[in-house]
């Protein structure tokens, strides 16, 4: 173990979605705050670093992980052996002070940090997987942001946001103005995707609530990437004022949904990145979830956030349980059914009314502010 009072470099393992990096900026916000004259370094996925490229942020500098199982790529997946002795070699040029396992459970990624050659490796660990020199336990039902905090703790990393918090750019609002134009309306946004189908509310709803916001005198914004584009064409179907409900499914990049979201007034979504993202730029939101990714997701404040929470514990086609989401333990259902379905369209209404009300005394401030 090393002295790490004044380390000159930080690795950070964290290379998954977009929702995950948004937990993980707690963290990477204490360690800036302790260690401020440290780079911080994300070994992260080829999006992180285009992403990321000239972005105010904790984030000093991305390394693109190689193709590994299990990290960058699925379970199972055959890692070309001499690319990744290639880039543990240079990984050891690095010369990281401390290596941050905040990746899961440890399985794979803990092996992985331990042949980078840091001084001190930190981070999260199952029963069964390789020891660090400093470990936490990695519990699955626990909150994602408060997981992070606790491991950089171990390290004297503590900070008083605990609450995930990015902004948008001038050139993610110059995308976003490339597609939208200057709408004469408040703006919505309903992202009815999900990279887990169980995740995703019953597209017919999400058109319905499109209803209802254009009703309400909002422009509707219908987002997603190339994988959600039938969900989008299904909202799109049943949606009735057509006029007023846009299709944005792949016409923006990440940093164009990015000034989206910074631009929009409210944010309909289940429990995806764009959710994640749109809560960190403060603009107001309804997520739709099932219970238990409600534990690991949770926002960490209420104020302009609403939380729509399903209790289905069984599959509703087979009956069988499902009790984690991505985890193929034996005996539970493999069906891709929703398992958030049994959230209600008129409580999706509520909880936007709830937020509509919300910023009116906000409004009225500002305005009287203004006139003073």
């Amino acid at each position: 173990m090393t002295n790490i009072s004044n380390p000159k470099k930080i690795a950070v393992l964290r290379a998954n979605a977009l929702g995950d990096y948004i937990f993980v900026l707690p963290a990477l916000q204490a360690l800036r705050e302790k260690f401020p004259e440290a780079e911080m370094v994300l070994l992260g996925k080829p999006w992180h670093k285009e992403y990321l490229e000239g972005r105010p942020g904790p984030v000093n500098r991305v390394i693109v992980v190689p193709p590994y199982p299990g990290i960058s790529e699925r379970e199972g997946f055959e890692a070309d052996q001499n690319e990744m002795n290639a880039f543990y070699e240079e990984m050891k040029k690095e010369q990281f002070d401390i290596a941050f396992q905040l990746h899961g459970g440890g399985g794979n990624s803990n092996p992985f940090i331990l042949k980078l050659g840091a001084k001190l490796t930190v981070g999260l660990k199952t029963p069964f997987a390789a020891a660090l020199d400093i470990s936490v336990p990695y519990v699955y039902y626990f909150s994602e942001v408060l997981r992070y905090l606790e491991v950089v703790a171990k390290v004297g990393a503590k900070t008083t946001e605990i609450e995930p918090v990015t902004s948008a750019m001038e050139e993610d609002l110059e995308e976003a103005r490339n597609v939208i134009g200057f709408p004469d309306k408040p703006i919505a946004v309903i992202h009815p995707g999900a990279s887990d189908l169980r995740r995703r509310w019953p597209a017919e709803n999400f058109a319905l609530i499109a209803d209802d916001l254009v009703s309400r005198g909002y422009k509707v914004y219908i987002t997603g990437v190339p994988s959600e584009q039938e969900v989008v064409d299904k909202v799109m179907q049943h949606v009735g004022v057509k006029e007023e409900v846009v299709n944005l499914c792949n016409k923006l990049k990440l940093s164009g949904m990015t000034g989206l979201l910074s631009l929009a007034d409210l944010l309909i979504s289940n429990d995806t990145g764009p959710l994640h993202l749109a809560r960190a730029l403060q603009t107001p939101t309804v997520g739709i979830y099932w219970f238990g990714n409600l534990i690991t997701g949770l926002p960490m404040s209420t104020s302009y956030n609403r939380s729509l929470l399903s209790g289905i514990l069984n599959c509703p086609l087979c009956g069988l349980a499902s009790a984690r989401f991505g985890k193929d333990d034996p005996g539970t259902c493999k069906h891709e059914a929703s398992f958030v379905a049994e959230v209600s369209v008129d409580a999706v209404k509520e909880a936007i009314e709830e937020l509509i009300e919300l910023r009116i005394p906000e409004e009225k401030i500002v305005t009287q502010s203004e006139a003073a």
